[in-house]
């Protein structure tokens, strides 16, 4: 998506059908889950940023857990997870997800066989339960060559800004390529159904799979626009006799000196 005038209009399109979409969520207390998973460097957190960028923070949440405490470890394995699932009202989007046990600790060998073929046979039923509550689910996959991939890899070694998204586990990833998507395709296999699908996003295109997963999004949530409230700012009533302490009384923060190029 080379012009990016269109891709900033396209995208503010959407984000303004996002806005209306929280707003069906809230007034009729719908529940929605959507869970970004994918390849490292695939695009993940630059969707999640568009979605939530004007969206009220208060009824829209990122879930992105960090690894699992010992008492988590001894619990049932979705159970941390369901401590972030939305009330009603809510929209939460789960950057990584239940399907860490699928991808990297499958992958690295943090979990056991057992506690992994476990998996593939609960989530499924898992899956059921939140749908049949009534909670929107929405599962996306982000995929991306492994050319792309590496020149996204170089291009973070070399921006002081985007170095930190360089974890050891993610330069380790890189050697398992082909480990990883062997443990891709068999989580689609026992997790690609009709009832809760995954959606492919193909990811070469950063911009352009934004938009397709956005557009996605608001085609399969049944959401019915509201109309904007009409707003009509009162008058400000006179000040009267106050007048605003001398600014020396505060400690104003300095002005910022170093040169803007």
């Amino acid at each position: 998506m080379a012009d990016n005038g269109a891709y900033g209009k396209a995208l503010l399109h959407l984000q303004e059908e996002l806005v209306k979409m929280q707003q069906w969520v809230r007034d009729e207390g719908q529940r929605v889950v959507i869970v970004i998973e994918g390849r490292d460097a695939a695009g993940k957190g630059g969707v999640i940023k568009r979605i939530t960028e004007y969206l009220n923070p208060r009824w829209c949440r990122i879930a992105a857990l960090p690894a699992p405490s010992d008492r988590e470890e001894g619990q049932w394995y979705f159970q941390r997870y369901i401590a972030h699932l939305p009330a009603g009202g809510e929209i939460v989007l789960f950057d990584r997800s239940w399907y860490n046990r699928a991808g990297v600790e499958r992958v690295m060998g943090f979990c056991t066989d057992e506690e992994y073929h476990r998996f593939l046979r609960q989530c499924p039923a898992f899956e059921r339960m939140l749908i049949d509550d009534g909670i929107i689910l929405l599962k996306y996959w982000f995929s991306v060559s492994d050319e792309e991939q590496e020149r996204r890899f170089k291009e973070r070694v070399n921006a002081p800004l985007k170095r930190w998204k360089l974890s050891e586990m993610d330069l380790e990833g890189r050697n398992r390529w082909v480990a990883y998507s062997g443990a891709k395709d068999e989580m689609f296999a026992h997790c690609d159904l009709p009832d809760s699908p995954w959606y492919e996003v193909e990811a070469d295109d950063k911009k352009g799979a934004r938009l397709n997963c956005i557009a996605h999004l608001l085609s399969v949530v049944p959401y019915a626009a509201r109309k904007a409230p009409k707003v009509k700012l009162p008058p400000r009533p006179p000040a009267g006799d106050y007048q605003r302490p001398p600014r020396d009384r505060y400690h104003y923060v300095p002005d910022y000196s170093a040169p803007i190029t």
